[in-house]
C-alpha cells in the first residue's frame, strides 16, 4: 500500500487558516470529517488530545504529526495541512511548525495500513523532502513529491546492504504509546546518524503493527552499544548484564548523535533487571534512584488526583450548602457522602496502590491498596499512604526475588497463590506495626500547622510560591502541590490556597506582559499570551513553559518573584481553600464562601501576576529582526 492510498486531495489543506495548535487540530479533524473518514468526530478529537497530553507531536524541524488509533476512525487516512507563516505547536525545538500530517488509524487497521502510515513519519526526517513539500504549488504537486520519495525509498530497500566485520555494531529499540509516528521517526534518525558515522545498526520498532526487526540473542551478544529510546513498555530482561542507554523516544528523534555516543562511552549503567544497577557510579546511582522514586510517586499522585479533585470540590460545595441552608439539608448530605465518605476515603489507598504498582507492576497493586487502606482507617494520613505504597512495592520485588527459583512446573501456582499471599502478608504485617506511630506523626503535624501564626504562614506561603514557579509543572512544582494535598487531608486548608494562587501567577503574569508590552512580543507570542489567560485562570502553570523555554532566566525570575508574593499574601490574609484544583472557578469556596476573603484571595493573585508581568516586561529584550 502506498501513502497516496491514504492521503487524498479531499483531506488536504494547502493554506491553513489556523493560528494556534488547537485551531490546527480542529481544522484537520474537520477535514477528515468532511471527507467521511470518521465515525465519531468528537471521540477522535478526544483521542488526538489524549495523545498530545502524553507528549507533543510537534517534532521540530517545522513538522508536526498529531495521530491517534481509535474506533472513531471509519477509514484509515492522513490529513495534510500547511502554514507558510508557521504555527506554535509546542514543538520540541520551540520553533513554529509548517507541515502538519494528522494520522487517523482505525482500531482494526491492518498491518499494511499501519506500515504505510509509519513510512510517512520516516520520510519527513529528510530535509529535502520537507523543502519540496513547502514549495509545492498545488495538492497534485504535493502528491507527486510524496510518490517520488516513496519510489526512491523502495529502490534503496531493494538494494543489498553489506557490512564489514570490523564496523561498530549498534542496536536500537524504539517505541511510543501509539506506535505510529515517533517509533519509526526515532528509528530512522538513529539509522541515518549511524550511517553517517559508518556504523552498522539494527533497530527494533515496537509499533502498532507489532514488533519489527526483533533483536536476536546473537545480535545482543555481539553489539558494541545498545539504545532503548521508548515511552512504552519493551522487553528489557534480554539486556541483563549489558550496558544500555535508556531515553525517551523524543531523544531518538531529536538527539540520535548523543545517544550513539553514550552507547559507546562505557559510562552507562549495567542493566540488572529489577535489581539496583550497582555498577554505575555513586552519583549516577543516586540520581537514578531519586528519579525512580519521583516516577513512582508521580504515578501514585496522577492516579489519585481524580479522587482528590472530584471529592475535594464536592466536599467544598457541601460547605456552601451548609452555610446557605444549614447543616440538615439533603444536598449537603449527598455531596458530603460522595465526596468525603467515598471519594476522599479512597484517595490514600489509590495513591499507595499505584505507587506500589509502578515499582513492582501488577503484583504490587493489591498489597499497596490494602496497606493504603490500613493507613487511612488508622488515621496515618497522606504520609502513611506514601510509606504504604513504597513498602508494598519493594516487598513485592523482594517476594519475586525469593520465589525466583520456584519449580517451573508450579509456576502458575506461584503467580495466583504464593505471590499475592506473601505480598499481602508481609506488607500488612509491617503496616500493622507502623500505622500507630505514623498516626502520631500525622496528628503532630496537624497540630503544628494548626498552631502556626500569621508570620509563619506567610513564610510557608512564600516557600510554596517559589516551588510552584521554579520549574512550572516539574518535580519541585509537583512536590509543592503534593504537600498542599497532604495538608488538605490533614485538615489544614491554608497551604493549598498558597499553592493554587502561586500556580496561577506565571501564566497570568506572562499573559499580562504580552498585553501591556505588545511591542516586545511577536504576533505568535501575543496569541499564546491570550491562551495563557485561560490556562492561568484554570490553575495550569504549564502554560508558561513555552515562554520559559525560549527565555528561561527572565521568565523564571519574574515568575518566581510574583508567585512568592502571591503565596505570601495568602498567608497574610489567612486564606483557607478546601478545593484542590480549579483555579478561579473554585475561588468562591474560600473561607466558607466569605466575600471579603474571596476578594483578598483574588487580590493576592492579581498582585502576584502584575509583579510578574511588570518584571518580565521591563527586563525582556526589545523585539528585533534577529530575535
Amino acid at each position: 500500500m502506498r501513502i497516496s492510498d491514504l492521503l487524498k486531495k479531499e483531506t488536504m489543506i494547502l493554506d491553513l487558516h489556523s493560528i494556534s495548535k488547537a485551531d490546527v487540530l480542529n481544522e484537520l479533524i474537520e477535514k477528515l470529517e468532511q471527507a467521511n473518514r470518521l465515525n465519531d468526530k468528537q471521540a477522535f478529537k478526544e483521542a488526538i488530545l489524549k495523545r498530545e497530553e502524553q507528549s507533543t507531536t510537534g517534532l521540530g524541524e517545522g513538522i508536526a504529526i498529531p495521530h491517534a488509533k481509535t474506533s472513531a476512525v471509519k477509514t484509515p487516512a492522513i490529513a495534510f495541512g500547511r502554514s507558510q507563516a508557521g504555527i506554535d505547536f509546542e514543538a520540541l525545538d520551540n520553533q513554529p511548525s509548517h507541515l502538519f500530517f494528522m494520522i487517523a488509524a482505525s482500531e482494526g487497521a491492518n498491518n499494511e495500513h499501519l506500515a504505510t502510515l509509519s513510512k510517512l513519519s520516516t520520510y519527513l526526517m529528510d530535509e529535502n523532502f520537507r523543502q519540496h513539500l513547502l514549495k509545492a504549488q498545488s495538492v497534485d504537486e504535493i502528491l507527486q513529491v510524496i510518490d517520488t520519495k516513496e519510489n526512491e525509498e523502495l529502490e534503496q530497500e531493494e538494494a543489498p546492504q553489506e557490512y564489514s566485520q570490523d564496523q561498530v555494531f549498534i542496536l536500537g529499540v524504539t517505541g511510543c504509546p501509539t506506535g505510529i509516528a515517533h517509533t519509526f521517526m526515532a528509528a530512522d534518525a538513529l539509522k541515518k546518524e549511524a550511517k553517517e558515522r559508518g556504523y552498522h545498526i539494527k533497530v527494533e520498532t515496537n509499533g502498532s503493527a507489532g514488533v519489527k526487526d526483533k533483536l536476536t540473542n546473537e545480535d545482543i551478544e555481539k553489539a558494541d552499544g545498545i539504545i532503548v529510546a521508548a515511552d512504552t513498555k519493551v522487553d528489557m530482561e534480554r539486556f541483563h548484564g549489558r550496558r544500555i542507554v535508556v531515553a525517551p523516544v523524543s531523544d531518538g528523534v531529536r538527539k540520535p548523535a548523543q545517544l550513539l555516543e553514550r552507547s559507546l562511552s562505557g559510562n552507562e549503567p549495567i542493566y540488572r533487571g529489577t535489581e539496583r544497577q550497582e555498577e554505575s557510579q555513586e552519583s549516577q546511582e543516586s540520581s537514578s534512584f531519586g528519579a525512580s522514586i519521583y516516577k513512582h510517586l508521580m504515578n501514585g499522585v496522577s492516579n489519585m488526583l481524580p479522587f482528590v479533585i472530584g471529592g475535594g470540590i464536592l466536599i467544598a460545595l457541601s460547605f456552601v450548602f451548609e452555610t446557605i441552608f444549614g447543616e440538615d439539608n439533603f444536598i449537603r448530605e449527598l455531596l458530603m457522602t460522595i465526596g468525603s465518605d467515598n471519594a476522599f476515603a479512597l484517595f490514600i489507598p489509590v495513591l499507595a496502590a499505584f505507587i506500589a504498582m509502578s515499582i513492582a507492576d501488577r503484583p504490587g497493586f493489591a498489597p499497596g491498596l490494602i496497606a493504603g487502606y490500613m493507613a487511612f482507617t488508622n488515621e496515618a494520613g497522606f504520609l502513611g499512604g506514601l510509606i504504604a505504597g513504597f513498602l508494598a512495592g519493594y516487598i513485592a520485588l523482594l517476594v519475586r526475588h525469593l520465589l525466583a527459583n520456584f519449580p517451573q512446573s508450579l509456576d502458575g501456582l506461584r503467580t495466583i497463590l504464593f505471590t499475592p499471599i506473601l505480598n499481602i502478608l508481609f506488607t500488612g504485617t509491617l503496616m500493622y506495626f507502623l500505622v500507630s506511630p505514623l498516626a502520631t506523626v500525622n496528628l503532630g503535624l496537624q497540630n503544628w500547622l494548626g498552631n502556626l501564626g500569621t508570620g509563619n504562614m506567610i513564610i510557608l506561603g512564600v516557600i510554596l510560591g517559589v516551588m510552584m514557579a521554579i520549574d512550572m509543572g516539574g518535580p519541585v512544582n509537583k512536590a509543592a502541590y503534593t504537600f498542599g494535598i497532604a495538608m488538605l487531608d490533614a485538615g489544614n486548608l491554608g497551604p493549598q490556597a498558597a499553592v493554587m494562587a502561586a500556580g496561577m501567577v506565571p501564566p497570568l503574569g506572562i499573559a499580562m506582559a504580552t498585553t501591556i508590552w505588545k511591542h516586545k512580543f511577536t504576533q505568535q507570542q501575543r496569541q499564546s499570551g491570550k491562551t495563557n489567560y485561560v490556562l492561568g485562570a484554570s490553575f495550569i502553570t504549564e502554560g508558561a513553559i513555552p515562554f520559559a523555554a525560549a527565555d528561561p532566566v527572565r521568565v523564571i525570575s519574574a515568575s518566581v518573584i510574583g508567585a512568592a508574593v502571591a503565596g505570601g499574601l495568602t498567608g497574610l490574609f489567612q486564606i483557607a481553600l478546601p478545593a484542590p484544583h480549579g483555579g478561579v472557578f473554585t475561588m468562591f469556596l474560600v473561607n466558607g464562601s466569605n466575600f471579603s476573603s474571596i476578594g483578598l484571595y483574588a487580590l493576592a493573585i492579581i498582585i502576584g501576576s502584575l509583579i510578574t508581568a511588570v518584571i518580565y516586561g521591563l527586563i525582556k529584550q526589545p523585539l528585533t529582526e534577529k530575535n
